[in-house]
């Protein structure tokens, strides 16, 4: 979209991609409130509804880079809308689900549907918003997926009560079929079918691409270790109560909102290689000091260290997106976005199965929830002293 059409028009186009983000992250997050419910409603047992949100997390991971490669062929703004549409017609089917196999089939489709809206809004971020303001657009989107993280679990819980746990999907679809009215009347077209030949791996190298890729791994594998630790630290090892440990685990999200936008500025005003540094360097300072501050100062000493490691995170976040998209030729814009989407789902597993089995081991047992505070500590201990080690792999990787 060039600088000359009207502010309306971008900022239309610019609010279709925030809403998009906004939904994919909140199809994640707002469900699992609604797990207990969705286990008396249909009198299934746990290991059943769970299939809820696993359904939903493999639809997206598989579908992620086929999405990419469907806008560069078929046309990103075109895909974006299909995808829009699929996710608001899959909602509303969650809604009217008639028994729990429907509702896990209709989540499917709804992850299909949040492949298309977390790959294509990244691949649409230069066309639409113009060069010299990618970082912060960047910077802006990590926003938006950070509030429909923390957004999630409070809106559900207060639609269950207030409506019934079908409004927890109900809600989405104004919402997707707003964003896909914007989409269709402000987002950039482009003729598909024209795409340049396809990346090989040389060339996703030289262009910064896989290293981007390994360490967006390696961070999303960090950040899932914390949301697997964090509450058995704070309600066994601390001994606190589940509202205050999901106040603490707030904190996260709540700075991500606050510093995704001026993250994306820094990233426009210092360069994108700079700040990449610079948002790994506090990643692995972060994971260092949950590995070592909270056993001296408790609940502060975890705090503090939580602090340092979001703003790494979302400092890294806004750089590597800006890098990794920077040099990709359109025709494969689309396909390089889908691997950056499938690079973190893929690190997010390997955070809940392989961090959660260290800090087991670090624990000295695989029953959790019978370990002595004194274990749990330990158990964090190694899980984040390894965790730092990983960024430091990364800050290797990524200065290569």
């Amino acid at each position: 979209m060039k600088s000359s059409e009207p502010t309306a028009a971008r900022l239309g186009a610019l609010l279709c991609l925030s809403l998009s983000m906004l939904l994919a992250s909140l199809g994640t997050s707002i469900a699992n409130i609604a797990l207990p419910t969705l286990t008396v409603a249909f009198e299934a047992p746990f290991h059943q509804v769970q299939w809820i949100v696993i359904a939903y997390l493999v639809a997206l991971t598989l579908f992620v880079v086929l999405a990419g490669r469907l806008g560069d062929l078929f046309g990103r703004a075109r895909m974006l809308l299909l995808g829009l549409i699929v996710f608001s017609l899959a909602s509303a089917l969650c809604g009217w689900t008639p028994n729990l196999w429907v509702l896990i089939a209709a989540r499917a489709a709804q992850g299909i549907g949040a492949a298309f809206l977390m790959t294509l809004t990244i691949a649409l971020v230069r066309e639409t918003a113009g060069g010299e303001s990618v970082g912060r657009i960047m910077g802006l989107l990590a926003t938006m997926s950070a509030v429909g993280t923390a957004l999630g679990p409070s809106l559900g819980g207060l639609l269950i009560g207030l409506a019934g746990w079908p409004f927890v999907f109900f809600i989405l679809v104004p919402i997707g079929l707003g964003a896909a009215g914007l989409a269709w009347r402000f987002l950039p077209s482009a003729a598909p079918g024209i795409t340049s030949p396809r990346t090989g791996l040389s060339a996703l190298r030289e262009k910064g691409v896989i290293p981007g890729m390994a360490a967006n791994l390696l961070v999303a594998n960090l950040m899932m270790a914390t949301l697997i630790v964090g509450p058995f630290y704070l309600g066994l090892g601390l001994g606190f109560s589940p509202v205050t440990v999901g106040l603490v685990m707030s904190l996260g999200p709540v700075i991500s909102i606050c510093v995704g936008v001026p993250s994306g500025y820094l990233v426009d005003f210092w360069g994108a290689s700079r700040v990449l540094l610079i948002g790994l360097a506090g990643l692995a300072a972060g994971a260092f000091a949950l590995s070592a501050l909270p056993t001296v100062f408790g609940v502060y000493g975890y705090i503090v260290a939580i602090m340092i490691l979001t703003l790494g995170y979302q400092t890294f976040q806004s750089a590597n997106n800006t890098m990794v998209m920077a040099n990709v030729p359109d025709g494969t814009r689309g396909a390089v976005s889908g691997l950056l989407g499938l690079s973190r789902n893929l690190g997010l597993v390997c955070g809940a199965s392989v961090m959660g089995a260290v800090f087991s081991f670090g624990a000295g047992t695989s029953i959790i929830e019978a370990a002595a505070p004194g274990a749990i500590g330990n158990g964090m201990q190694l899980t984040f002293a390894l965790a730092g080690a990983t960024m430091v792999a990364a800050l290797w990787v990524t200065r290569r």
